[in-house]
């Protein structure tokens, strides 16, 4: 197993509000996770929505007495929300935040993934590049025909789900079955907003490093104007 992540601010935003969490160790009863969320809200808001969210979700794991990783990750984000909810509601500064939230776990060459807004989860390979989150925004909802469309749609950034959003949150869940050439990519849309999914995989499957590749995602997504934060996990199940 081998995983690299790391985060950038981009060109135009003062504050980062993406934030990421991987472990190849265990946490709790899973053997590995790994979080990426993209926080929204007012100043500071967004940036304290997807570090609370995340850390939440790693000790309600931590703390879980279920066998089942779906189980687990569907009772530590539906905790998350509450406490999040209770957060802003004690704080007027953090009225309205939220975060977007993928979250996956590996066990027995079984990928599970759990998605909440548009932050998405590829897998790449020799069959090519392939989106297994589904996105919940309204670009998403009204044109399912590929990212192209909605990269350049002016409501793009329009969540329809959200980690905060309200009393009840409702998380995607998806079990793919991996193949030894596979790769794991977790990203914010400070990602996909910029860079399309066709380079994306090439940059992926080039011969460098992990560091390298994950590097140059960034600086491509930045070269190309940078508009978000660029949160990048890369992670290779059989390494």
């Amino acid at each position: 197993m081998k995983t690299y992540s790391i985060t950038d601010t981009g060109i135009l935003r003062e504050m980062n509000q993406d934030y990421f969490f991987a472990s190849d160790e265990p946490v709790g009863n899973l053997p590995n996770l790994y979080i990426v969320a993209d926080g929204m809200g007012g100043h500071k808001a967004g940036d304290y929505a997807s570090r609370y969210t995340t850390q939440r979700i790693v000790a309600s794991v931590s703390r879980s007495s279920g066998e089942e990783p779906v189980t687990i990750l569907k009772e530590a984000i539906t905790t998350a929300n509450r406490l999040l909810i209770t957060e802003a509601a004690e704080d007027e500064a953090k009225k309205g935040m939220g975060t977007t939230l993928v979250a996956a776990t590996i066990i027995d060459g079984r990928l599970y993934v759990a998605n909440v807004g548009d932050s998405r989860l590829y897998i790449i390979g020799t069959d090519g590049i392939r989106q297994i989150t589904r996105d919940h925004s309204l670009v998403a909802e009204m044109v399912r025909t590929g990212a192209k469309e909605a990269r350049e749609h002016p409501d793009k950034n329009i969540i329809t789900r959200a980690v905060g959003a309200g009393e009840e949150v409702e998380a995607d869940f998806f079990e793919v079955e991996l193949k030894k050439d596979d790769h794991i990519l977790i990203c914010t849309d400070g990602l996909t907003n910029m860079v399309e999914d066709e380079e994306i995989c090439s940059i992926i499957l080039r011969d460098a490093s992990i560091e390298e590749r994950a590097g140059l995602l960034v600086k491509t997504a930045n070269d190309n104007g940078g508009k978000d934060n660029i949160t990048v996990m890369i992670i290779e199940p059989f390494s």
